[in-house]
C-alpha cells in the first residue's frame, strides 16, 4: 500500500470520567520525527506514545496533541486550612480595633486569602489512564493512516499514468534511433561525393566512420534499461511496504539513462522526446518525495 507522509487524525472518547482528545498531523520529513503536546500529568507516556507511532509509520514529522477533561469532579476534594483561616480572622479583627473602622469579614473573604482553600486530586492511577489514552491514540491512528492511504493511492494513480507516458516516450526515442545510421550513411555519401565529384568513394571508409557513429550515438542499452526501471517502479508500486526510498534511487536512474540518451542522441526530434521525459520524471520525482 502506498502512503503520503502527510495526514491527519483525530479522535476523542470519554473514558473513566475523563474527556480524552487526540490529534495527529504530519508533513513531510526524510526519516520518522516525533513530537508532542501533552499534560505535564501525562509526560509519563511520552516514551510510549512515540513508540505506538513509529510502529505504524516509518517516515514524516509527526505532532500529537494530547488534552484531557475531567467529566465528573469525583476525583477531587476541596480541604480547608482552618488554622490559618483563624490567623487570618484575628489580624482583620486587629486592624479593625487598630484603625477603628467596621469589621465586615464574612466567610467568602476569607476563602479568598491564599491556601485557605486546596482543592487535592486523587491519586492517578498512570496504569488506567495509559491504556485510555492508549486507546483514544488507535483510534486517532487509524482515521491518520487511512488519509495517508487515501492520498497515497491518488499519488500512485498519477505515477502510473506518468510511467505509462514516459514509456511511450522511450518506444519514439527507439524508433526514432533506428534508422540514424542509415540516414547518417546517405548523408556521407552525398557529401562526398560532391567533395570527390568524379572520384571514386572508398566504401569501406564510409562504413567504418558509419560504424563509429553508430557506436557514439546507439541509445539500445539505455532504453533497454529504462524499459526495466519502469518495469521496476510498477512493481514497487504494488509492494505493502514503505516504498519512498526505492523509489528515489530507482527514479535517479531514470533521469540518468534519459540524460545519456539526450548526450548521444543529437536528432532534434528525439532531443525533444528527452525533454519531455526529464518534465515527466521530475513530476514524479515530487510525488514520491512525498512517499512514506
Amino acid at each position: 500500500m502506498i502512503l503520503s507522509m502527510t495526514g491527519f487524525g483525530r479522535a476523542s472518547a470519554v473514558l473513566n470520567g475523563r474527556e480524552i482528545a487526540v490529534e495527529l498531523r504530519s508533513v513531510n520529513a526524510r526519516y520518522f520525527e516525533y513530537s508532542s503536546r501533552i499534560p505535564r500529568s501525562c509526560s509519563f507516556m511520552d516514551g510510549q506514545l512515540k513508540k505506538l507511532l513509529n510502529s505504524r509509520i516509518t517516515r514524516g514529522k509527526v505532532e500529537l496533541s494530547l488534552t484531557i477533561q475531567n467529566v465528573d469532579r469525583t476525583d477531587t476534594a476541596v480541604t480547608v486550612d482552618l488554622e490559618l483561616a483563624r490567623s487570618y480572622q484575628q489580624a482583620l479583627r486587629d486592624l479593625a480595633e487598630d484603625l477603628c473602622v467596621k469589621n465586615d469579614l464574612s466567610a467568602g473573604m476569607l476563602a479568598r486569602f491564599p491556601d485557605v482553600l486546596a482543592a487535592r486530586h486523587a491519586d492517578v492511577d498512570e496504569d488506567q489512564l495509559w491504556e485510555d489514552v492508549a486507546s483514544v491514540t488507535r483510534q486517532a491512528l487509524d482515521r491518520f493512516m487511512e488519509m495517508r492511504a487515501a492520498e497515497g493511492q491518488k499519488m500512485k494513480e498519477d505515477i502510473l499514468s506518468r510511467l505509462d507516458y514516459i514509456e511511450e516516450c522511450v518506444g519514439k526515442i527507439e524508433a526514432q534511433s533506428a534508422g540514424r545510421v542509415e540516414q547518417y550513411t546517405r548523408r556521407l555519401y552525398e557529401k562526398l561525393r560532391v567533395l570527390l565529384e568524379d572520384r571514386n568513394i572508398d566504401d569501406a571508409r564510409v562504413l567504418t566512420e558509419a560504424a563509429i557513429f553508430a557506436d557514439k550515438t546507439a541509445v539500445d542499452e539505455e532504453t533497454v534499461r529504462l524499459r526495466s526501471h519502469l518495469a521496476q517502479y510498477r512493481s514497487i508500486l504494488e509492494m505493502d511496504e514503505p516504498v519512498g526510498r526505492k523509489l528515489d534511487f530507482l527514479t535517479q536512474e531514470l533521469n540518468r539513462e534519459t540524460n545519456t540518451i539526450g548526450s548521444k542522441c543529437q536528432d532534434l526530434d528525439i532531443t525533444r522526446v528527452v525533454v519531455d521525459v526529464k518534465a515527466e520524471i521530475e513530476k514524479i520525482r515530487e510525488q514520491i518525495q512525498n512517499l512514506e
